[in-house]
């Protein structure tokens, strides 16, 4: 898909200021620093739309991404870091859960994981949450140009193990060095617009 337009609409903490449009969205999940934002600015072609930090914790709202008017990437909380309070952890739980739970325009989520390895408690309890709320997902196991070929089946494959990884949830390895994945990404939100 060729983005023409790309804008951040707005930083939610409620659903108070969720957009209004009934665009479709696509939640993007993941623990702290996986590469959720440089996902995004691969994803959309765009240098620095979604901010990247090596300081973890940086998305502390719900991001609102508006691509070509059609449709939505909504950039959630990392999760994971150690150095935010639990009050500060708790009401980023509160505002997900919020939002998981009762958008009607989430379309599908994307559990974002690194590929180097394995899926943290974290991520495991990430994927069991959105199960539970039966919404369709897509895993996007980034950093794929950090390892060898030869073991990418290998950690793909203990990826799906790990999580426990439902026959209709797919996996795609993706590189937002390379745009490797990047094709596969879009036809699996395609399939859910």
């Amino acid at each position: 898909m060729k983005i023409n337009h790309a804008e951040l609409v707005i930083s939610a903490v409620s659903k108070k200021q969720y957009p209004e449009e009934a665009l479709p969205e696509f939640a993007l999940a993941g623990r702290s620093n996986v590469g959720k934002s440089s996902f995004i600015n691969k994803m959309i072609q765009r240098k620095a739309l979604a901010r990247t930090s090596s300081k973890p914790g940086k998305t502390q709202t719900l991001n609102f991404y508006r691509l070509n008017e059609s449709i939505m990437f909504v950039d959630v909380p990392g999760y994971g870091y150690a150095k935010v309070s639990k009050t500060e952890r708790a009401k980023w739980g509160k505002m997900m859960e919020e939002y998981f739970q009762e958008r009607q325009q989430l379309n599908m989520c994307m559990l974002i994981v690194d590929i180097r390895h394995d899926p943290s408690e974290d991520d495991v309890m990430m994927y069991d949450f959105l199960k539970h709320f039966e919404l369709p997902i897509t895993v996007i196991a980034t950093k794929m140009d950090k390892i060898k070929r030869g073991q990418r089946a290998k950690q793909l494959s203990r990826i799906t193990k790990v999580l426990e990884l439902a026959p209709e949830d797919q996996i795609i390895p993706f590189s937002s060095e390379t745009g490797e994945g990047k094709d596969e990404a879009w036809k699996a939100i395609r399939a859910y617009l």
